[in-house]
């Protein structure tokens, strides 16, 4: 990737220092709940706070595990991958005000037109009726709009970048693929998913069509048979890194959040 992507990757990361404010939250006031995708191919940064190593290394089609972030602020810089702490910044952020009561999850990724771009997603955690699970697709990738099929059957149409569309189905298990927009040209796929009772299961399609480099990311949320908060899991690890990570990506989301972050919710049949 070339340089100048990976400063404005870096720069999309760190930008402005607003507080998400997300209506409906059932997360306690002082802390967010927040899970980190890196959906551009090719950037691998390195992430400081307060001086201190968060995140080494991290690299494209990483999902962190979720974790809860303290309300408060934090100096923050961002570097190449290898520059230490001492490096040259990329970019770099003091007194940043960390969100609270938040369950979100934030994707760096490339937009529609393969310009690196950052969009969170409100995460549904609400109650599932018995006997059923949530699918959530979201459109993350440089890539046209697309069907989203299962059993052969279009679901989801005409979704694009950076959009999502959300539906609760029978639990069990489900064959998928992606494909053009009214077209049967296969771009991800088929997989097999297993919508166990009571998650969500959310996925992820990233990378660049022109580059031919598309791939998935899958993130699961247990705890929706009555508990609204959830339990968020998330796949790709990073499970030891310190929850003041998640301020890197959590700052300067509210007017992403506002301007049009939507979901789509409908009870759909699906065939298996």
């Amino acid at each position: 990737m070339k340089t100048h992507r990976l400063l404005a990757l870096a720069s999309g990361l760190l930008l402005g220092t607003g507080i998400l404010a997300v209506a409906g939250s059932a997360q306690a006031a002082s802390t967010a709940e927040v899970s980190i995708l890196h959906g551009v191919p090719g950037a691998t940064v390195d992430v400081y706070a307060n001086g201190k190593a968060l995140l080494k290394n991290f690299k494209p089609g990483t999902l962190t595990d979720p974790q809860m972030l303290p309300a408060d602020t934090y100096d923050l810089k961002v570097v190449k991958a290898g520059d230490g702490a001492d490096g040259d910044a990329v970019i770099q952020a003091d007194n940043v005000k960390v969100p609270a009561g938040a369950n979100i999850t934030v994707v760096a990724h490339l937009a529609a037109d393969g310009d690196p771009t950052l969009t969170p997603f409100v995460n549904d955690v609400s109650t599932i009726p018995a006997g059923q699970a949530r699918i959530i697709v979201r459109h993350t990738a440089a890539a046209p709009a697309v069907d989203i099929r299962a059993g052969g059957e279009p679901v989801f149409t005409n979704l694009t970048n950076p959009k999502q569309e959300s539906a609760e189905v029978d639990a069990g298990a489900l064959k998928a693929d992606v494909v053009l927009a009214e077209t049967d040209t296969v771009v991800l796929g088929p997989a097999s998913v297993d919508l166990a009772e009571g998650t969500t299961t959310i996925a992820y399609a990233w990378g660049s069509a022109e580059d031919k480099n598309l791939k998935l990311a899958v993130q699961n949320i247990k705890g929706m048979h009555g508990n609204p908060g959830g339990v968020p899991g998330g796949t790709g690890g990073q499970a030891a890194v310190s929850p003041l990570v998640m301020a890197v990506l959590g700052i300067g989301l509210l007017g992403a959040v506002a301007s049009g972050v939507q979901m789509a919710r409908r009870r759909v049949p699906i065939d298996r």
